[in-house]
């Protein structure tokens, strides 16, 4: 009686005109999740190719790209106004540097403004870069604001006209993109609001740069304000990188055409119990291993704050550990390639050259920690073992 009942319902429900059409539109959706086309084989080329050079064996990628308000907190330090020039002879200061520089220089992160700069004698930063065989790459995320109702984290934003924007800067030369979704570890976070945003913010920047064809440098950066340890920082690392890498797929994203640019595997600034080079490397490349594919050429580590010195020991330390490592892994490093250039700078032409010289000696420096060669204290700069940490660090 029972089973007679059922079956009149499912015939009811299949005589239904609107049923069947709505089953109907359910099965071909389903069946067309898994339907999606691979970038042109020319494109898919070209990704790959600007991927793998960026990431060749011993050499690594220098940021420059603060905004004009990060550049600006730095000028002041050095007694210099925030103008347009001052911005721009800092930046002329590191990119006529030494053509030595590109022996372990292999590109540099750009802001907006860069991109448009000139030397003093009329040539385009661009043209200078290029002329070193240094590949230049912009960032394209608009900073993060408040991630609604969580707690005190952030939304990195600037999606919305981001393929006109690709479009313009492949256009002036630029090979690449970066963008950063910073993720806080506290008592209750991160949450999985934050996590899920920040992943599928990431998977959708890097589509659109791929169809601009610029390679996307995907930043998930596990921050170290906080008093964690090195597990929690670890567990974080692999919970975030696994939805971060979920999203890219989900998203068809070529990753054969992407890089990564992750946080070091560290315990918060403030916790007690500080862990060795070695510890480091063990975790980090174990939250690798357990978050990101094999297909990925390349990993280049952001410094995070830490020193100039503890920075390449911990990544020299990363590349000597005796652990399965299928990505090259490397160096994407801002502060802890440029605090002794603003120390020996000190917003004075005449001390430009001493100032270039401490930019070659630490990009030196890190090459060979890209190969496992450094030696603790192999090389000695101005503020080398000083801390470049600062809370809630505004790029």
């Amino acid at each position: 009686m029972q089973r007679t009942r059922q079956n009149k319902t499912f015939r009811t429900i299949w005589s239904n005109s609107k049923y069947f059409n709505l089953l109907k539109s359910i099965a071909v959706n389903l069946k067309m999740t898994t339907y999606f086309s691979y970038p042109d084989t020319k494109l898919q080329e070209e990704l790959k190719k600007t991927a793998e050079a960026i990431v060749v064996p011993g050499k690594g990628i220098l940021a420059v790209d603060e905004s004009n308000e990060g550049i600006g907190k730095l000028l002041a330090t050095v007694g210099l106004e925030n103008t347009e020039n001052n911005r721009r002879k800092y930046r002329q200061l590191l990119f006529t540097a030494h053509d030595v520089l590109s022996e372990n220089i292999s590109a540099v992160i750009l802001f907006d403004e860069t991109v448009y700069q000139k030397s003093d004698d009329g040539t385009p930063f661009m043209e200078l870069l290029k002329k070193r065989n240094i590949i230049p790459g912009i960032k394209v995320d608009k900073d993060v604001v408040p991630l609604y109702l969580s707690e005190d984290e952030v939304t990195t934003q600037g999606l919305d006209d981001l393929a006109q924007r690709c479009a313009t800067y492949k256009k002036q030369g630029c090979r690449f993109a970066k963008w950063r979704c910073p993720i806080k570890i506290g008592e209750h976070t991160p949450s999985v609001q934050a996590i899920h945003d920040t992943a599928q913010v990431l998977a959708r920047y890097a589509s659109i740069s791929q169809s601009q064809g610029l390679v996307p440098i995907v930043e998930p950066d596990v921050l170290l304000d906080g008093n964690h340890d090195i597990v929690r920082a670890q567990k974080v690392t692999e919970v975030v990188l696994a939805a971060v890498y979920k999203a890219l797929n989900d998203h068809h994203v070529f990753l054969e055409g992407t890089l990564l640019k992750p946080n070091m595997v560290t315990p918060g600034q403030a916790c007690p119990n500080r862990n060795t080079p070695e510890e480091i490397a063990v975790a980090t490349v174990t939250a690798l291993l357990r978050g990101v594919p094999a297909a990925v050429p390349g990993i280049a580590f952001l410094s995070g704050g830490q020193s100039e010195e503890e920075a390449t020991i911990n990544l020299n330390a990363i590349n000597k550990v005796q652990m399965k490592k299928p990505w090259t892994l490397t160096f994407s490093y801002g502060r802890a390639l440029q605090a002794s250039v603003w120390k020996i700078w000190a917003g004075k032409d005449v001390n430009v050259k001493k100032a270039q010289v401490e930019l070659i000696k630490r990009a030196e420096a890190n090459g060979l920690a890209a190969l496992g060669k450094y030696e603790k204290g192999g090389v000695t700069t101005a503020g080398g073992n000083e801390s470049n940490y600062s809370k809630n660090h505004k790029y």
